[in-house]
């Protein structure tokens, strides 16, 4: 009985490790080393509109959308609007490189254990791209909304 129960406790754990949060859940703490291996935090990020966005270098749909947030941060950078990128490159030689192959301009930060890393098991990432929009306040606001329903919730957002 006492392993059943064990075993039960084990299973609830892993699930909860890999549970997505949810859209008006206040947003995990994200602390990872930067370009330059300094910390970047999400917390330092709090007062601004904030799209956290896992990819990788090696992601061609990751790259395909690279584009696209180049010009939505262009356009509400100055309004209050932060990207904060989340590599899970292994190989941190790839991961800089696609930052200045892409022209990605804003924080941009490396959880170098792929699939197993720390902050894809807390956000409950299991395929990139994926983003969250998170308010103001550290609330995320959306999961995975892209073009114009993006843009959209960012206007509202910025208000």
């Amino acid at each position: 009985m006492k392993s059943l129960f064990l075993l039960i406790a084990f299973f609830a754990c892993c699930g909860f490790l890999h549970a997505q949060v949810k859209v008006g859940q206040q947003a995990p703490e994200i602390i990872l080393p930067g370009l330059t291996g300094d910390s970047v935090r999400l917390g330092d990020l709090k007062g601004k509109v904030v799209l956290v966005d896992f990819w990788a270098s090696w992601c061609g749909p990751c790259r395909q959308n690279n584009p696209g947030l180049v010009k939505l941060y262009k356009k509400f950078q100055d309004k209050g609007f932060e990207i904060l990128s989340i590599s899970i490159d292994k190989k941190a030689n790839d991961w800089k490189k696609a930052i200045t192959t892409d022209n990605l301009s804003w924080t941009q930060a490396n959880d170098d254990k792929g699939w197993e890393a720390s902050s894809t098991l807390v956000y409950g990432v299991d395929a990139i791209p994926a983003s969250f929009l998170v308010d103001k306040e550290g609330v995320i606001r959306a999961i995975n909304a892209d073009g114009e329903e993006l843009e959209h919730k960012i206007r509202k957002l910025l208000k």
